[in-house]
């Protein structure tokens, strides 16, 4: 059946697309409402990460928050880094984890950068997307 509106699509029933996996990767509610809080817009950009490193990390205190931040600032990482370094895409493990993978081929675990970000501050997540970009 071909169903103009639709395209022509030759995916198996069920199987998602990339740009629905990216869009349901990009939601982190839990830090885009931290960061609203904190006044800072996530815009999906390199200066959006920045200003990210900047807010005081009140969260450490709560252990779930931490967990659930940690995971949601690397998944944003990996967001901006599909959205703006060009041939970067999302991969899925087969264990689940999502990873960003480069043109190069190098893959890069962006929820271990984000909960290490999230407990510690370091590294920032500005200076790993500058070191991704440059890849």
């Amino acid at each position: 059946m071909n169903i103009p509106f639709l395209g022509n699509r030759r995916q198996k029933p069920g199987a998602p697309d990339a740009e629905g996996i990216a869009d349901l990767l990009a939601e982190c509610e839990l830090l885009r409402s931290l960061a609203s809080r904190e006044g800072v817009r996530l815009d999906d950009s390199a200066a959006s990460l920045e200003e990210l490193d900047q807010v005081l990390p009140r969260w450490r205190d709560d252990e779930e928050v931490l967990a659930w931040l940690g995971n949601d600032a690397g998944l944003y990482l990996g967001t901006v880094i599909v959205r703006t370094v060009p041939g970067a895409g999302w991969e899925i493990w087969p264990n689940g984890q999502p990873v960003v993978r480069l043109a190069s081929g190098r893959e890069f675990d962006v929820v271990a950068s984000g909960q290490e970000w999230a407990a510690s501050g370091v590294p920032e997540l500005s200076q790993l997307y500058a070191e991704v970009a440059e890849a």
